[in-house]
């Protein structure tokens, strides 16, 4: 009889194993086709892929809590009662925000050490807070906007992190722009898997969102401490400040050094500068700046003018969530094909790139301000996707080259929070405006016509100068 059972287990057995193998194979299938264009081009040896992992694991979790918060303050209550509550949402959690949103890369450059761990403190901080905040969600009571303001913080401060990284695990055959191009990619296809699977998770209740995100940064966590140790290294850096003044002098102090250094290829020594940094960036980046944060305003904008006039005054035919829905598509989808368009293209001339897509965002603002129509507003969402992450990558390449690398870290740090609190700003106006498109679109207009009247000149300016500093790689 044992034999008989033996006889029987055993084909049994293997029949298990091999249907589990073919359940199991369409996902460890997808996880090495993912593992293989994450590591491509020495993205594995340097390190770089499991930071694009890291990445898309950070956005995933960030679009779980969007999707919670959203189904909590916008969607669950009337038009008018949202609109107060994302005001106090906005009240509760950016005024604060832009108050310390200045302080995070300064108070970076002092722990450049621990770089790791500020990662993985930022994941665990919002596995914490999201678990926090289940218990409010579904209420919306006011003990839910300090657990987002901390959500915000430990967002916008691994971004920043996030940008200061990217130059340590540099591969030698992808340059820097497009290895935030991937990384940015990286995020931005998992936040489209994400918000499926939270909008499914918000189906059982408005606190299980927060419990998919809760693992997703628990996950985060760990593959923090993944990264290579290099990461914590900064060896030769030193901090930027970011002021004007292209040919003022700068000084340098390196972390070991008691006087600062004259750079002859920069400037001669300040004596008067007796505090470390680097004086000035020069024209291009400055510029660079001011256009990306005309196009970061335009962001924050679009996100919360559109999400309240489309509720109010859907587009023709469809109803307000279709609405949004369209929209949010034409800004995602155009996101991905600016990101992806920079990865393919050589940033030869990237102030021009820079004009040129503020001009176009400018010119597509005045276009749906004059002929307001479902199509421009699709149109504006679309192109201040493109422009947008074009922006954002043609800067990194002004960064990679007029900064010198002992100081480039520290200044993508500082850059990043800028654009960040531009986003800010775009977005209290967004919400502050009466609904209504046109006037919408013609502000928006506005503000990107003083970011043409501040930049485009001078970056074309210095694009026909070309480098006024040697390239430091």
């Amino acid at each position: 009889m044992g034999a008989i059972r033996s006889a029987e287990g055993g084909p049994l057995r293997r029949a298990g194993r091999g249907v589990g193998r073919v359940l199991r194979s369409p996902f460890t299938g997808a996880a090495r086709g993912v593992r293989k264009a994450t590591h491509a081009h020495g993205a594995g040896e340097s390190g770089l892929g499991k930071l694009i992992e890291l990445h898309a694991v950070n956005s995933a979790g960030d679009m779980m809590i969007t999707i919670a918060l959203a189904s909590t303050v916008f969607f669950s209550v009337p038009t008018d009662q949202a609109r107060g509550r994302v005001a106090l949402y906005l009240a509760v959690t950016m005024a604060p925000f832009a108050l310390l949103a200045p302080v995070i890369g300064p108070l970076l450059d002092r722990v450049p050490h621990g770089r790791r761990a500020a990662m993985a403190g930022a994941m665990l901080t919002r596995a914490l807070l999201a678990l926090t905040m289940s218990g409010a969600v579904a209420t919306g009571g006011l003990e839910l906007y300090p657990a987002a303001l901390g959500v915000l913080v430990a967002s916008k401060a691994y971004g920043v992190v996030r940008s200061a990284v990217v130059p340590r695990l540099l591969p030698p055959r992808i340059s820097l722009v497009k290895a935030n191009s991937r990384v940015t990619l990286g995020g931005l296809l998992a936040t489209g898997l994400a918000a499926p699977l939270g909008a499914g998770l918000h189906q059982l209740g408005p606190e299980y969102p927060l419990y998919g995100a809760c693992a997703v940064f628990a996950l985060g966590t760990f593959l923090s401490f993944s990264l290579p140790h290099k990461v914590d290294s900064a060896k030769g850096e030193a901090r930027a400040r970011l002021v004007s003044g292209e040919h003022r002098p700068i000084s340098i102090r390196h972390p070991r050094a008691g006087k600062p250094e004259r750079n002859g290829k920069w400037g001669k020594r300040d004596r008067r500068d007796k505090k470390p940094g680097l004086r000035t960036v020069g024209s291009s980046v400055l510029h660079g700046l001011q256009a990306n944060s005309a196009m970061r305003m335009l962001s924050g904008f679009l996100t919360f003018f559109l999400a309240f006039m489309l509720r109010v005054h859907p587009l023709g035919g469809l109803s307000p969530a279709m609405s949004l829905g369209v929209v949010a598509v034409a800004a995602g989808g155009g996101n991905a094909l600016g990101t992806a368009i920079g990865a393919l293209l050589r940033s030869r001339g990237p102030e021009a790139m820079i004009a040129l897509v503020l001009s176009v965002s400018l010119t597509m603002a005045v276009i749906a301000a004059v002929l307001y129509s479902p199509v421009a507003i699709g149109a504006v969402a679309a192109v201040a996707g493109i422009s947008q992450a074009l922006g954002k990558q043609s800067l990194d390449s002004l960064l990679q080259r007029d900064v010198p690398e002992e100081v480039r870290t520290s200044a993508f740090a500082r850059s990043e929070t800028l654009l960040q609190m531009s986003w800010v700003v775009g977005g209290a106006i967004g919400i502050l405006l009466p609904l209504n498109g046109v006037l919408g679109m013609s502000v928006a207009a506005g503000f990107l016509a003083l970011g043409v009247a501040t930049a485009v000149r001078g970056l074309l300016t210095a694009a026909r100068r070309g480098s006024p500093h040697p390239r430091v790689a």
